[in-house]
Formats: structure tokens, sequence, C-alpha cells
């Protein structure tokens, strides 16, 4: 059986200091660095959440169906806008269409009640036929 070699190594320290460690002062010595007394030596530290490639690119996908779909909704909303403004316009032309026609009609109201009550038309005789035409 072969002899194995001694268990003991030099550490240097920060200051300088040579010391000589066995196993089983090392092993003391590096669970005290962890934990102390009567302490659970095993940690588990706290990772930070973040999503994965997949994930990532799920999410990319999602945000650029959500800024499409408010894209569609505002050409839509233009769109709908936009018709009912031409709608309105086409009333406007049909009520100016109107507004003059019921303007001239007016003037030809006017200038035939006027005609009647002028002093030329009451100094005027009416015309009735007095015979008829025979062949």
């Amino acid at each position: 059986m072969p002899k194995q070699p001694a268990l003991s190594a030099k550490i240097g320290l920060a200051k300088g200091k040579n010391k000589i460690m066995t196993y089983s002062s090392s092993l003391a010595l590096s669970r005290s660095q962890f934990a102390g007394r009567n302490r659970n030596s095993v940690s588990i530290k706290a990772r930070a959440k973040t999503f994965g490639p997949i994930s990532n690119t799920i999410i990319l996908i999602v945000l650029a169906c959500l800024l499409g779909l408010f894209y569609l909704s505002q050409v839509t909303k233009t769109n709908a806008y936009g018709f009912s403004l031409n709608s309105l316009q086409q009333q406007q032309t049909q009520l100016k269409n109107e507004n003059a026609n019921l303007a001239v009609y007016s003037a030809q109201l006017q200038s035939v009640s006027r005609a009647q009550s002028s002093a030329v038309a009451k100094n005027m005789v009416p015309l009735t036929p007095s015979a008829t035409a025979t062949n």
C-alpha cells in the first residue's frame, strides 16, 4: 500500500505571513467563511428573473400585433370621419342649391306682386276674348 502524501499546504496570507494548514483546519476555515455555528451552510442566492430568448421573441410578436391593431383602429376612425365629412359636404351642397332655388322663386313671386300693385298695372284694362275664330 503506497504512502499517502501529507495533507498540509502552505497558504500565503494577505499580510505576507505563511501559515501551515492541515486538511481538517482548511475544511473548518472554508465552512466558517460561508456560515457560522448552527447555521445551514447551503446558501441559495436569489437570481434576477429574466426571460429566455423564446419568451422575448413571443413578447415582441405580441407587442407588434398590439401596435398593428392600434394602427388599424386609428386608420378605421380616420376613414369613418372622412366618410361622415363627405356626407356632410354633400348635404351642404344640396342645401345651398335649395337655398338658391328658393331665392329665385321668392324673387319671381315678389316681381309678380310688385307688377300687380304698380300704378301702370292698375291703369291697364284686362283683355277678354269677344269672339272665337272659326274656319
